[in-house]
């Protein structure tokens, strides 16, 4: 039976990201500034840096278009701007929003998530003190209604199974709360799929599981990773 490997490639098999889809949108004003922040889930720099882009021409006439961003699934790239803000007032709160934004209790993993804070000056002086807490606040209220999702890390294995069989062992994976992925066909055998945590508890106990439904006849066949959205409960 061939041994299954867990994939190196990352620290991380889960982290929480922003559901993908449309820019999450959120504004509070203060002292008569505008703080329009908006959130969009991005995993690289350069989607990340096109939504800024995007919003300094959309906001053209806003004062500043302060950003952080943080990418990958162990939180290795983290950036932030002030844009022309005093140094320190806006990109870094903004920054530790992100990154210390507990997603269960003690659990800080938010990742794939940029945030970008349009700021319209309102002609009151906020002192540097009044900036850091209108730009983390801005950023926090902003989480605290965006869409989040589990993103993991799935080892995709194949088995190799006859025709007659394939049905049963595919329902037998099923009630045994084992999650599906694509099933092909050949000439003589049907192909199916398993989506699997990529950490070796989670490998093993499906290696020993289907060594026992098949009398230890059929393995698993590594073919791969993916990231999976699932949403939150």
């Amino acid at each position: 039976m061939a041994e299954v490997e867990v994939s190196p490639a990352s620290r991380a098999t889960a982290y929480t990201s922003l559901a993908a889809g449309a820019d999450f949108v959120h504004e509070i004003e203060i002292r008569r500034s505008r703080f329009i922040t908006v959130l969009r889930g991005t995993q690289d720099e350069d989607s990340a840096r096109s939504l800024i882009s995007g919003l300094r021409r959309e906001f053209h006439d806003a004062r500043h278009h302060c950003s952080a961003f943080v990418l990958g699934p162990d939180r290795d790239i983290q950036r932030s701007n002030d844009d022309g803000e005093p140094s320190g007032t806006a990109g870094i709160p903004m920054l530790e929003a992100l990154i210390r934004r507990e997603t269960a209790a003690g659990v800080r993993d938010l990742s794939d998530v940029s945030a970008v804070v349009v700021r319209y000056f309102g002609g009151i002086l906020l002192g540097a003190g009044g900036l850091v807490r209108a730009y983390s606040e801005s950023v926090s209220a902003a989480l605290d209604l965006a869409p989040l999702v589990s993103r993991r890390r799935l080892r995709l294995c194949a088995v190799e199974v006859d025709h007659t069989a394939a049905g049963r062992l595919e329902n037998d994976l099923r009630s045994a709360g084992y999650v599906m992925a694509e099933t092909s066909y050949g000439a003589r055998q049907t192909i199916l799929r398993l989506a699997l945590p990529d950490d070796e508890p989670g490998i093993a106990g499906a290696t020993a599981h289907l060594a026992a439904m098949t009398s230890g006849n059929i393995g698993l066949r590594p073919e791969g990773t993916e990231w999976v959205d699932v949403p939150l409960a």
